[in-house]
């Protein structure tokens, strides 16, 4: 196919804190990576989650990351995305929608939510931007959907339900209960040599 007949790349852009991510964020990122056809998924860590600044302690982002990066090594089309790290302070999709756009001249930007964040697109800072410079998908759960803003074009993907709750995770890490299949084992690899969880108070 000559140069100019190729198709665009198709990016998926799967935000969130990761902290730590789970069996869920790649149940998630693969299922809508291949409902999508994309060519890649990024798991893009925040660096400073603006919904969640005061309301919780927060692992550094460099930490964060590096479970993420653990997490899709082996993974196909899978990436962690450190474009919200190198740009510093807090974390808008907007911005990073911007970035992404300016990296990739022409791709296809898609970006990926759940349904709660969905329903409160509104509440997005700049949300019109994110909502101009990618199409908006929803990850719907079997039997569940959210009524959405019906202004937003949303593609609708469904994944499986699995109940695992990061805030859960960290209270498992900080009394020693198992995480076995909640967490990949590199994942809970990158936790025990950073020292991440063990003492903190998890909310």
């Amino acid at each position: 196919m000559p140069p100019g007949d190729a198709k665009p790349l198709r990016i998926g852009v799967f935000g969130g804190t990761f902290d730590p991510p789970h069996v869920g964020h790649l149940v998630t990122a693969v299922n809508v990576r291949h409902a999508l056809d994309l060519d890649l998924m990024l798991l893009m860590v925040n660096n400073v989650p603006w919904q969640k600044v005061g309301s919780r302690p927060i692992t550094p982002a460099r930490d964060r990351l590096a479970m993420v990066a653990a997490a899709v090594a082996d993974v196909d089309g899978l990436e962690a995305g450190d474009h919200e790290i190198e740009a510093g302070g807090h974390s808008f999709t907007a911005d990073t929608l911007a970035t992404l756009g300016a990296e990739y001249p022409g791709a296809e930007l898609f970006t990926v939510v759940g349904d709660d964040a969905a329903a409160g697109i509104r509440t997005w800072e700049r949300a019109d931007e994110v909502i101009s410079r990618s199409r908006m998908v929803v990850v719907d759960r079997p039997g569940e959907h959210v009524e959405l803003d019906a202004d937003v074009d949303w593609v609708r993907v469904e994944v499986p339900r699995l109940e695992v709750s990061s805030t859960d995770l960290r209270a498992r890490w900080n009394d020693g209960r198992p995480l076995d299949y909640l967490v990949t084992d590199e994942v809970l690899a990158v936790v025990a040599e950073r020292g991440l969880y063990a003492s903190e108070g998890v909310a």
